[in-house]
């Protein structure tokens, strides 16, 4: 249990971007990888100098600068989608681990800029290149706040999408059940 809760306790540190440039898919593994000693505490580019300083005080380490293996720290940023150019392809909506871009298929897309958490993980897989990430200006914002709000929506994805693999498999369960009762006819 005392390792659960150093897990809880590094995870509600990091910024919950779920970016994956430090190397694990989301914050979360990398709170749990960190915990088991498989991480440093200098892999989370979002996080920067000030997420470091947090973790090293948790953890009763010393603070040390981030790795520029992982990349390097910038200012906010949210994507935008130039939606003269969007397709509608809805590659962006499946790439977003916050659900935080709308639009359906063959529709123009948009991002909800305020659920945004600039991990641009939307931008590569557009393959007409209209999504490109600005810093966000002159933005008060609690940092902690947004960080639970964004762990709170990736935590819902996560949810819908395996209601929907369950839903899927049933789906697939009973029209193989259906094709077995007509072969047996």
């Amino acid at each position: 249990m005392l390792e659960n809760t150093l897990i809880f306790k590094i995870n509600e540190l990091l910024p919950q971007t779920q970016c994956g440039q430090c190397g694990f898919k989301g914050c979360r593994p990398y709170a749990e990888a960190i915990a088991e000693g498989r991480a440093d505490i200098n892999q989370c580019p979002p996080g920067g100098d000030e997420g470091i300083a947090d973790l090293a005080r948790l953890l009763g380490v010393s603070v040390k600068p981030l790795d520029a293996v992982f990349g390097q720290h910038k200012p906010r940023q949210t994507a935008f989608i130039v939606e003269e150019q969007c397709i509608g392809c809805a590659k962006c909506i499946a790439a977003c681990p916050v659900d935080a871009i709308i639009g359906a298929a063959k529709f123009m897309h948009t991002v909800i800029a305020d659920e945004c958490t600039g991990c641009a993980l939307c931008v590569a897989p557009c393959p007409v290149d209209c999504i490109v990430m600005q810093p966000v200006v002159d933005e008060e914002f609690d940092k902690r706040a947004r960080a639970a709000l964004s762990k709170r929506r990736y935590e819902a994805r996560g949810l819908r999408q395996a209601q929907e693999a369950a839903e899927q498999a049933e789906r697939r369960r009973q029209s193989k059940a259906a094709l077995l009762k007509i072969k047996a006819l």
